[in-house]
């Protein structure tokens, strides 16, 4: 099993498919870094060399990954938050920042519906 950017990506999966596990890397991102070490996108992650998953960690160390991605991400919203914008107050209210409804749809921001008085399940 390969540790890279302090996450064990699944030994059965193709490197290709593996890379996509470490936040911050999906799939055009995994096929660049891929291309630049030169690995072949089918290995299985079980079968790669010591010298190849050296090759990946030295390449994946190039991008912000994991917990620094993390942190910037949410440096970047706290900034929104601190300056009172308007994407910023829509984070702090817990609603859809980019000018989706918020009637009839939206449940995964604001939550499950409040229970009605007398309806019975």
């Amino acid at each position: 099993m390969a540790r890279i950017a302090g996450v064990n990506l699944p030994a059965k999966k193709r490197i290709e498919v593996a890379l996509t596990y470490i936040y911050g890397i999906g799939p055009s991102r995994a096929k660049e870094i891929l291309a630049k070490t030169g690995v072949d996108p089918n290995t299985k992650v079980m079968d790669l060399t010591e010298q190849e998953v050296t090759a990946l960690r030295r390449e994946v160390e190039s991008y912000p990954v994991e917990g620094d991605l993390r942190r910037q991400v949410r440096a970047h919203i706290q900034r929104l938050i601190d300056i009172g914008c308007y994407r910023g107050i829509r984070h702090k209210q817990g609603l859809p920042v980019r000018g989706q409804k918020t009637r009839s749809n939206a449940r995964t921001w604001k939550g499950p519906r409040p229970a009605k008085a007398g309806k019975r399940k």
